[in-house]
């Protein structure tokens, strides 16, 4: 006997017609949520960077700007006078100002060359296979490590007049005792000595990060070709840091240019005049005189911005030099 076997179909529940779309919705919103984390994501991520910036970089350099353009004291910085260019009229016919321009650039070349030949040479040594090559690295960098403050207070006593080491050490071979802090060259040349003492490890260590970078074939071929140690170092080695060496020296160039720390300690009865004739005053020193010792808000924040635009001025110079090495390098 025959019988229908018809398969019974469930009929759905209530709310069951809803589910793949409402499960459709979700992905849908969860896709968007995605999209929306990955375009928006990594600017939170580099916020903060632009905020302190702003607040930090960007606020001053503007406030900086127009407060030059204005008579203003320190003691009421709301009380603003419209002078226009005259803050900085008046520093094309300020002696002072021309002193510390001449004397930042003198204490700049006394400090610069120095370092980045010796950096040079400590990185060609430190780019050999020594014993302890680590323990020697990290010696180098240690001065880079210590404060301004503690570096300065120790050279101070090191070119005292009459108890100092290197008078000392001059009087051993014959020479008399140097007044370092009162002569015009003997203190920039103890200022610049500070600074050299300083920095010269950080760029070695630039160097030698750099000639690791130089592929080991070129002293193979150059050493089949019978140079000698010195002859690789000048025709291999310096050319292929080019671009690191005018790096190092357009940042050096920038240093010497803020050098603030170092003439201020170096004779702290004389403050912020860089000695008793102002013979080594930087520019630095200059802008916090007339800051925060004269109280002149406007002059001070002229000074800054001629200091600003000297920095675009080496800027422009090493974009100039380095695309002249690239056109060099490629043809």
């Amino acid at each position: 006997m025959a019988s229908d076997t018809t398969a019974a179909v469930p009929s759905p529940t209530p709310g069951q017609e809803g589910t793949a779309p409402g499960r459709a919705d979700a992905d849908e919103r969860r896709s968007r949520r995605y999209r929306r984390d990955t375009r928006w994501s990594p600017y939170a991520f580099i916020a903060p960077f632009f905020v302190f910036f702003a607040a930090f970089g960007l606020f001053p350099l503007l406030y900086t700007g127009w407060a030059s353009l204005h008579q203003v004291e320190l003691t009421a910085p709301d009380d603003m006078t419209w002078v226009g260019l005259r803050n900085f009229s008046r520093l094309l016919s300020d002696d002072f100002f021309w002193n510390a321009l001449r004397n930042t650039f003198t204490i700049g070349l006394l400090s610069t060359v120095p370092q980045l030949l010796i950096a040079l040479g400590v990185a060609h040594l430190l780019n050999y296979k020594l014993r302890g090559s680590m323990f020697f690295r990290v010696a180098v960098l240690t001065p880079y490590a210590t404060s301004v403050a503690a570096a300065t207070l120790v050279f101070v006593l090191l070119f005292g007049r009459d108890y100092g080491m290197v008078n000392w050490a001059l009087g051993l071979v014959g020479f008399g005792h140097v007044d370092w802090q009162n002569g015009t060259w003997t203190s920039q040349l103890a200022v610049s000595t500070i600074v050299v003492w300083r920095w010269t490890g950080y760029n070695a260590l630039i160097y030698l990060a750099a000639m690791q970078a130089v592929p080991a074939d070129l002293y193979e071929s150059a050493a089949l070709d019978g140079a000698s140690r010195w002859q690789q170092f000048h025709h291999v080695t310096i050319p292929s840091l080019r671009p690191t060496i005018l790096f190092t020296a357009v940042v050096s160039t920038i240093g010497a240019t803020q050098l603030f720390g170092e003439p201020l300690l170096f004779n702290g009865a004389a403050g912020a005049t860089g000695g008793s004739d102002h013979q080594f005053q930087t520019l630095g020193l200059y802008l916090y005189e007339q800051g925060w010792v004269n109280l002149h808000l406007g002059r001070a924040s002229a000074i800054a911005w001629a200091m600003f635009l000297i920095l675009l001025l080496i800027g422009a110079v090493n974009w100039l030099v380095s695309r002249k090495l690239r056109k060099g390098m490629t043809s």
